[in-house]
Formats: structure tokens, sequence, C-alpha cells
């Protein structure tokens, strides 16, 4: 990371996309797909090196280059349900970096509502056709393989309705829409996504029919669980950005740190970063262990964001008038991470699954 992003971030960020390339260094490197087997050309790893690759992403001070997405959110898919012939003919390319994913859920009516979704595919003979778009996706631009949730238009059960499907690019009647202009997230490749009469083989269908929707709920538990080492992970590189300032700063002769207004800020924000790290370190090794963690993860996920929403923005505040200076490191966290108490799921979802489970 210090070689090859940290360097470049900034012009990434006027750029508005990360480079294919940091995407293949990342492969040569070994970073993607970190717990894949070696039957796949993955290093054999397990959760554990996925953590680390995405704290160590955090550390850069920027949220563009969106491996975790891919080696953690769309390859379990891949690796948990796709046929044999599938695996190998993707995941060689996912790990070397050959081949950049992302997965299409949300829609302009249809977000946190799986449900919702109007993206239908139909059977025609041997092909699927799809229809419809979608919106909000990260990796869209670059990405080479797209997992597309679409709907069976002849099942009323919504939920038996949903499967998932590879798309490719350049496949006819996929086209990828304007890159989106974000508040924050400046260098992620955001985008929409069109599917008019997109035909792809039935084999690029990802198990059963039908089963698609399970699959979701399936993998959900380690989406908001990567989100939540996201935000701990970056409010604890704000804060440590956000302390030397303090200590070096000086005010009316002393130095910032030395304000009782300053260091109660300063220990309040390290003690919430300490309860989200202790709390996240136990949902990890309980994941690992393969635990059952619905509620758990989804407390987390809202909690963490929160947290790191409120510590960002307490810190541009203790930087003064530097808070507003693009050149100031908070400001950048500030803007990014607002965004990670609405994606995988609002945290007002996260609080009603919750619910849900705990029988409420």
């Amino acid at each position: 990371m210090e070689k090859e992003v940290t360097p470049y971030v900034d012009q990434w960020e006027k750029d508005h996309i990360v480079p294919r390339e940091v995407w293949k260094k990342m492969g040569d490197e070994k970073f993607l797909c970190p717990a894949l087997s070696s039957e796949y050309g993955g290093i054999g790893g397990d959760f554990l090196h996925s953590t680390i690759v995405i704290e160590e992403i955090s550390r850069t001070n920027h949220s563009g280059l969106a491996a975790p997405l891919h080696n953690d959110i769309v390859i379990p898919y891949i690796e948990a349900y796709a046929s044999e012939d599938q695996k190998k003919k993707y995941l060689p390319g996912c790990v070397s970096g050959d081949i950049i994913t992302a997965i299409a859920m949300t829609e302009p009516d249809a977000g946190s509502d799986l449900a919702s979704m109007t993206t239908t595919a139909e059977e025609d003979g041997d092909h699927i056709v799809i229809n419809g778009s979608k919106t909000f996706i990260t990796n869209g631009i670059n990405s080479d393989l797209v997992i597309v949730a679409a709907k069976d238009p002849e099942e009323k059960n919504p939920h038996q309705a949903l499967s998932l499907y590879f798309v490719e690019t350049g496949t006819p009647g996929f086209e990828k829409g304007r890159q989106l202009v974000k508040m924050g997230l400046y260098s992620q490749d955001t985008s929409e996504l069109f599917f008019s009469k997109c035909r792809i083989p039935r084999e690029n269908r990802i198990g059963e029919a039908g089963s698609g929707f399970i699959m979701l709920m399936e993998k959900l538990q380690q989406e908001r669980l990567v989100v939540a080492i996201m935000a701990v992970s970056a409010a604890e590189c704000i804060l440590e950005r956000t302390i030397p300032f303090c200590r070096t700063t000086i005010v009316s002769g002393k130095p910032l740190s030395k304000s009782q207004a300053v260091q109660f800020a300063l220990v309040e924000l390290a003690a919430e970063v300490k309860i989200g790290r202790t709390f996240l370190d136990k949902l990890i090794a309980d994941h690992m262990e393969g635990r059952r963690i619905i509620i758990e993860t989804s407390m987390a996920k809202y909690w963490t964001t929160d947290m790191v929403t409120r510590v960002a923005d307490r810190c541009v505040d203790l930087f003064g008038e530097y808070g507003i200076m693009e050149a100031c490191p908070a400001i950048r966290a500030w803007r990014d991470v607002r965004i990670m108490s609405i994606f995988a799921g609002t945290n007002e979802i996260m609080k009603q699954i919750a619910g849900k489970f705990m029988g409420f």
C-alpha cells in the first residue's frame, strides 16, 4: 500500500477512478482473494488474511480501491455456489487481477428491500434474457464480471423468483452507464448498469433457479462484518492522524492536547474506537469459527458505521480552521465514511433484522 497506492491516491481522487493496473499489482502480490485455495490460484488463507488486507487499505485514507468487495463479498458467492466449471473459468482471473468483479442488487426503486427488485430474467431455450437496470454498483466501470440478481416474472413468490447470474462485460445487451458523482468515495467507480434483452447462456446461472434470495441471505453476514471492519479501521486511522495534530499545534502558547476540552474529546473518541475494536475482534473470531451471528453483525454494522461518522465529524472540529481545507487528512475520511451507514443495508434495516431475530 505504501509503495503502490498511497502515493497515487490524490491523483486517483481527481481522476475519479483507480487504474486497472493497480488491481494487477494486488494480484501479483497475492492480496486478491487470499482465502481461496491454491487450486484456483489463491494462497489458501482464511478470513483473517482478508481482514488484514481490508485494514491496510483503510490506512491509505481513501476508499476507491474496492478490493474488499471483490475479495470478501463477491468471490464468496462464486466459491460457495458456482459450478466447478464456473469456478475454473473465473476464479484464477479474480486472483490475478485480470477479472474485477461487482455484484448488482440495488435498483433505482429497490435498495435494501431485495424482494422489490424489478430486473427480470426469462428463459429462452438455452439462454436467459435479462431486462432491467441497476444503480450504485461499486466497481461498475472497471468490472469484467458482474453477479446480477434478477427475478423470474412468472414466479409470484418474490423470494422464490430470485436467481443470480454471471454477466460478463461486453455481452450484447449489457451496457454500463455513467459513473456516478458522489459526495465522497471519489476514486471508487460507482455506476449504473443497464440490461436490454441481454442474452446469456443458461449455464451462467449460479446454482438452482430461485435460490438467489437464500444465497444472498447466507452471505450477508460476512458482507456486514466486512463493512464493520472497514468502519473500525477507518475510525482508528482518523484518530491516529488527529492526535499528533493536537499534540503539535500550538494555540495560545500551548499544544491543543493540553486543553481540557480537547483531552476530553480525544479520550471519548478513543474509548468509542476501542469498544468498536473489541466487539469487532470477537465477531471476526466467531465468524471464522462458523458461528451464526446474524444479530451481532447487524448490530456491529449499524453501531460501527455510526461510530466512525461521529469520530470523523468530531475530528474535523478538532482540526479547527485547517479542517475546512482539502489538505486536512480528516476531510476525505469525513466524506467517505458517511455512506457506510447506508450501503450493505441501511442502519435502520440492520436494526429491523436484529429485532426480528431477537423475537421482537
